[in-house]
């Protein structure tokens, strides 16, 4: 079989924090790529604003080096399981991976999550365990855990024969040696490694087209782009092509511009061939998964199968009293096309109509994933509201069966007791506990998804912040019975509309746990604070007071409050329950009830209560 020996295509997968990104920068930087004057950034191929303030990688990234006049295609891609739909598309471009595993830590859920994918694939891997200088690192321990992994999910006797490559990413080094002090100021193991392992992608060129959007962009001079792999034939700038829709309909365009890919640029090509990893424009509506061929010898590649989303929740028009204040985007139209918009670059997400034209069920894979759309839309200038998180059930064999997550937690020892009496109250089941010798707890346990919810910020107060919590999806099972996580305490309600005052918060904070500032603008039905008790508390957070004289009115301008609580978008989303929703605006994050108006609101309660009876 003729093959492309000029060229590899690899993915770099690994858990979250591993090195993955990182370690692109060193090759980037290594390699014959980039002139002496280029600079890159410590993390440059998080391009996106949230990525980068949240040091995770969130979309599939594209570059290539030259290494010995050969291109080497790198594919970085996401970490956290949230951002899956990601990971399993871009298995679909390469012949091989790198899979990072960090020498300290060892394999992760999240390891485990995208050895799979790769595997399913009969991708060919390269293990590096990075970070070897880490303090506590344990390097050949973790390749016996890797081993251990790969017979687990089924890797058959060729992938078990994986090359080992130990690094420090961070530093630049790398070696086949496993001792730290033995590390070479050099990527060229890791160089050499790809080239003599990963296969050269087939080179039939001269068959029929076939090219394959995974991902896609847009641009504003040349429309949207669609990226992906030519699998077979070649393709030109000029070429009248037609591409086999999802639906299994054709519809034939021109190709305006071809894009590759070297170092952290886009380039224009003329053409490209089986093996290359390319951008293509030319058709407006292109999507994920639909195949580009000739228009006289249609033939589609199999779809990209996605695991289906296990969390949803309802986006609606915001309706409170201070709509339009601070975003550009209001109305029920513009909220429906951007989530439209968002279906053609996120295969993982799901949006369904409901009764109402304001409101729509937007399902992902977990809490990040869609925190991650919500922190989007509002820089984007959308206002909007949404309800709490809620689990994705399924009926399987009769039975009705909700999402389960594999946990792994690592913790210093004077807080695992904490640890586990938390998860058993989230009816988390530990499968393992291993106490080592430096002070430190893993514990692994099987928990529902629903359970996690709200978890990570109780954990990292129980830990004192030392904790580290992963997890990921592991199946579905049949649901637990007479059982519902949440809050336990109330909310404090505003009665009215205003400015929080000094002196109001000084008469409230006795009662709970302060949300707002003096000065915060507020209304009535909006959440002030957590209640002390389990009930919620109507209070007036406005109310100022009557000045009698020049001494009083000192004194109030010299009082002190406790310092208010602010909740960040993923507490926020974790401390609603289910009459409350959270309003998102760029500028702000207000906790709110569904029913604003406080009779009403009360009236309300009362029904449901006498309905339960």
């Amino acid at each position: 079989m003729k093959t492309r020996d000029d060229i590899r295509n690899v993915a770099i997968i690994a858990h979250v924090d591993h090195g993955k990104t990182t370690l692109v920068n060193e090759l980037l930087k290594q390699s014959d790529t980039l002139d002496e004057h280029t600079e890159i950034g410590d993390r440059a191929l998080d391009s996106n604003d949230i990525e980068k303030e949240r040091g995770i990688t969130i979309l599939s990234k594209n570059t290539a080096v030259r290494y010995k006049d050969k291109q080497i295609n790198i594919l970085d891609t996401p970490g956290h399981a949230d951002f899956g739909g990601e990971v399993e598309r871009i298995m679909k471009m390469v012949d091989g991976v790198l899979l990072i595993v960090d020498a300290f830590e060892g394999t992760m859920p999240q390891t485990r999550f995208v050895l799979k994918k790769a595997l399913d694939q009969h991708l060919t891997p390269i293990v590096i365990i990075n970070k070897v200088d880490r303090p506590g690192a344990r390097p050949e321990e973790v390749v016996d855990e890797v081993l251990d992994l790969f017979i687990e999910l089924g890797a058959d006797e060729e992938q078990l024969e994986f090359p080992v490559v130990y690094a420090s990413a961070m530093n630049g080094t790398s070696s086949f040696d496993s001792d730290p002090a033995k590390q070479e100021h050099t990527m060229d193991p890791i160089f050499n490694t790809i080239l003599d392992t990963i296969p050269a992608p087939v080179d039939n060129s001269d068959e029929p087209l076939q090219f394959q959007v995974a991902m896609l962009d847009y641009n504003e001079f040349v429309g949207r782009v669609g990226i992906g792999r030519v699998f077979r034939g070649k393709i030109k700038v000029g070429d009248q092509v037609t591409v086999m829709k999802l639906d299994g309909s054709q519809q034939n365009f021109r190709v305006t511009k071809l894009f590759g890919f070297f170092g952290l640029k886009r380039l224009e090509i003329q053409e490209a061939k089986a093996g290359d990893l390319i951008a293509v424009s030319g058709m407006d509506d292109i999507f994920v998964g639909e195949t580009v061929c000739p228009v006289d010898h249609p033939e589609a590649l199999p779809v990209l199968r996605i695991d289906a989303p296990t969390l949803q929740m309802t986006f609606m028009t915001n309706d409170s009293p201070f709509v339009g204040r601070e975003g550009d985007h209001v109305t029920a139209r513009k909220l429906e096309d951007r989530l439209k918009v968002q279906l053609h670059t996120d295969v993982s997400l799901r949006v369904e109509d409901t009764d109402s034209p304001d409101a729509w069920i937007v399902s992902g894979r977990g809490e990040l994933h869609l925190s991650i759309l919500i922190e989007t839309l509002r820089r984007e200038g959308f206002e909007l509201a949404v309800s709490r998180p809620k689990v994705i059930y399924r009926e399987i064999d009769g039975a009705l069966c909700e999402p389960f997550e594999s946990v792994i937690i690592d913790t210093p020892d004077e807080y695992s007791g904490s640890v586990i009496d938390s998860m058993a109250q989230r009816k988390g089941e530990m499968l393992n506990m291993e106490t080592g010798n430096n002070g430190q707890t893993r514990l692994t346990f099987s928990t529902p998804t629903r359970g996690l919810i709200g978890y990570d910020s109780q954990f990292l107060s129980m830990t004192r912040g030392y904790g580290i919590l992963n997890h990921t999806f592991a199946e579905y099972k049949p649901v637990i019975r007479n059982w519902e996580p949440g809050r336990r305490n109330g909310a404090l309600v505003s009665i009215n509309q205003g400015k929080a005052t000094t002196y109001a918060i000084m008469g409230v904070e006795g009662r709970g746990t302060i949300f707002v500032d003096p000065g915060m603008e507020v209304y009535e039905g909006m959440i002030v604070g957590q209640s002390s008790r389990e009930r919620d508390i109507s209070v007036n957070i406005t109310k100022g007071k009557n000045m009698t004289n020049v001494r009083s009115s000192n004194k109030d301008q010299t009082a002190t409050i406790k310092k208010p609580t602010h909740l960040t978008l993923e507490e926020s989303l974790e401390f609603l329950n289910e009459d409350e929703l959270l309003e998102i605006t760029p500028e702000s994050i207000r906790l709110r009830k569904r029913i604003l108006e406080t009779n009403a609101r009360e009236k309300a309660a009362k029904a449901a209560k006498k309905a339960t009876k």
